[in-house]
């Protein structure tokens, strides 16, 4: 379904670490919005809904729910930490169009 890099893994897993958060997961999400249509989502959750799909993917537990996982359908997660910046990126190969900031799309 999806792709996570090893730098991703390693980012995901530093944070919780960070948090102590320890044993949660990575929801990955789509909502409305975004100035092309669609906004990506990630956020750090303890548990599983009860529509969501899990998958553990390099080390990391990923949540995403029903409606989100017909947007996410192999896209790659991947964390960059260059000179303009650190931040995780997400390519999707189902995305129309993107916005220049990389942060929404269309479908």
């Amino acid at each position: 379904m999806i792709t996570v890099t090893d730098g991703a893994a390693e980012k995901v897993g530093t944070l919780l670490n960070e948090q102590g958060n320890d044993g949660h997961g990575l929801r990955m999400g789509v909502m409305g919005g975004g100035c092309s249509g669609f906004q990506y989502k990630l956020d750090f959750e303890e548990k599983e809904g009860e529509m969501d799909q899990v998958f553990e993917i390099n080390g990391v537990k990923i949540f995403i729910d029903m409606k989100s996982s017909l947007y996410l359908n192999g896209v790659t997660l991947d964390y960059h930490d260059g000179l303009m910046g650190a931040g995780f990126k997400i390519e999707n190969p189902n995305a129309r169009t993107t916005c220049g900031c990389g942060e929404s799309f269309s479908a």
